[in-house]
């Protein structure tokens, strides 16, 4: 068993030192054409292959790195945006962030609750995670929740594999539906459940639809504060400690520095586009280690009836925000 284990480490330590190699390799005029292989897509591929044929090696620091290597890339992609230009192209997403966030956990209490009977807490926390940004909401909402492990798990995993398939399915379907980077980047950042995902899709898509993507859902993951207040004084889980997501803050202050500040020189705009440039390979490799933590075990806890409310609820706000869209 521990040759096993030795060996799957092994492997695991290979693949992340082979991504990390091409990313880098990617500065190297000479070697950046056989890097271009590394894609969010594939780095999340990687992972899900890792992980679903080896299981979880390393379950703490895959957990550790992709959520901080996950903050601090996007904290490094606001560098590379303009603030004014973001807020205004994803001033029409957040004008429909307010119906569709109340709207998503108003459809997911009905499909829980209502049709499928599911759990009351695990049904909340995928509703939750589904409305504003996966994962993150729900490891903010949950202990204001006070819900147990397992319904942490389980909203979890049902969120993380919806999560997964969107990001390899969005953009094809967006190139079919002949959307343009606006369209897309808006659709991504409302139907996408978590930000490595919408970030990871938007990039796939297009510059400026990676912007746009980017800038609305990070602005809907700002709900998870009025969202966690919500859930304290409704549920009567008085004494609660409320998760505050710093990063977005830093987000906006990296696009700050980067609009009055590096934008004023040549050395500036230099400087602001690596750190742009980095935060996207971080990004990438954030994926990777997002895919490894979907392991069998995972996904045998989940069970039936939460996954479905996870499927038709997304369904639900895939199909709405596209009616926004192109009809609103």
């Amino acid at each position: 068993m521990k040759t096993v284990e030795s060996s799957a480490k092994k492997i695991y330590v290979a693949l992340l030192a082979l991504l990390a190699l091409f990313l880098l390799a990617g500065y190297v005029p000479a070697c950046a054409p056989y890097a271009s292989w590394v894609t969010p897509p594939v780095a999340l591929f990687l992972g899900l292959a890792y992980a679903l044929v080896f299981g979880q090696p390393c379950p703490k620091f895959n957990k550790k790195m992709s959520k901080y290597l996950l903050q601090y890339s996007v904290v490094g992609l606001g560098f590379g945006m303009n603030l004014h230009e973001s807020l205004a192209s994803g001033k029409e997403g957040m004008a429909f962030t307010v119906i569709s966030v109340i709207g998503t956990l108003i459809i997911g209490w009905f499909i829980g609750r209502k049709l499928l009977k599911v759990d009351r807490d695990t049904s909340y926390l995928i509703s939750t995670g589904t409305a504003i940004c996966g994962g993150s909401a729900i490891a903010a909402v949950g202990p204001v929740l006070k819900a147990k492990d397992t319904d942490m798990s389980v909203a979890l995993g049902t969120i993380f594999v919806l999560n997964a398939i969107a990001l390899f399915i969005f953009p094809p379907i967006g190139h079919a539906l002949g959307m343009d980077q606006q369209q897309f980047g808006t659709w991504a950042a409302i139907a996408i459940h978590d930000t490595s995902s919408v970030v990871g899709a938007g990039a796939a898509y297009g510059e400026e639809a990676l912007k746009i993507a980017t800038t609305i859902k990070l602005t809907r993951a700002l709900w998870i504060i009025p969202l966690a207040l919500f859930t304290s004084v409704a549920l009567n889980r008085k004494g609660s400690k409320i998760s505050i997501p710093w990063f977005i803050f830093f987000f906006v202050l990296a696009m700050m520095v980067n609009t009055y500040v590096l934008s004023a020189s040549e050395t500036g705009l230099a400087a602001g586009d690596f750190i742009n440039s980095l935060a996207r390979k971080s990004l990438t490799l954030t994926l990777f280690f997002i895919g490894a933590s979907l392991s069998r075990a995972v996904l045998k806890a989940v069970g039936i009836k939460p996954m479905v409310q996870g499927v038709l609820l997304w369904i639900a706000i895939s199909l709405s925000s596209l009616a926004y869209i192109y009809w609103v």
